[in-house]
């Protein structure tokens, strides 16, 4: 998936000025990217336009106007997509109750092994990810994970962990979604 380049990021001010329909458009964007699963898993497959909207946004929220600050900004955020074949996906862990959360993200510690995407054929692709998401004892409510499918749009998003295993099969305009990122350079 190709990243987003530096001449793509706005200033702050000229930004501000088309924000709103920005706003609009990524939202749309997320929505046929956002599977709910097991009703506390969300995966949001990010794509070029979600990272530059958050990019967008810190650079507003923060008033970054040196260039160095930019491409920082751009390097840790790209870090969110996939290479090519690859989808990224922000893994949101929404428990709304406190101590449940906190009892769940000490039991789920082995979760980010039991995530994966079914592809057409039925084959299970696991995700990747960043051991230093996962603490000790406690998993952290948010993981950036990659799901290497070849270039293959995924069919469902699962996760097989012995005591939360969960399948939610992806919509076609989920799947069509996916398959244009996977396309896109």
């Amino acid at each position: 998936m190709r990243k987003v380049r530096r001449e793509e990021i706005l200033d702050p001010s000229t930004y501000e000025r088309s924000r709103e329909e920005v706003r609009a458009a990524v939202l749309q964007a997320k929505a046929r990217r956002r599977v709910h699963v097991g009703g506390v898993l969300t995966f949001l497959f990010e794509n070029t336009a979600t990272v530059r909207y958050q990019i967008q946004e810190m650079v507003r929220a923060e008033r970054i106007t040196r260039d160095e600050d930019v491409r920082h900004e751009l390097d840790t955020y790209n870090e969110l997509l996939g290479g090519p074949g690859e989808l990224g996906v922000s893994l949101l862990i929404e428990i709304a109750e406190p101590e449940e959360r906190d009892r769940r993200l000490r039991e789920w510690l082995q979760l980010p092994e039991h995530l994966y995407l079914l592809l057409p054929s039925g084959e299970k692709v696991r995700a990747t990810y960043d051991p230093r998401q996962v603490g000790t004892d406690r998993l952290s409510s948010v993981q950036y994970l990659k799901f290497d499918v070849r270039g293959e749009a995924p069919v469902a998003v699962g996760c097989d962990l012995p005591a939360f295993s969960v399948e939610t099969r992806l919509d076609e305009a989920q799947r069509e979604a996916l398959a244009a990122d996977l396309k896109a350079d």
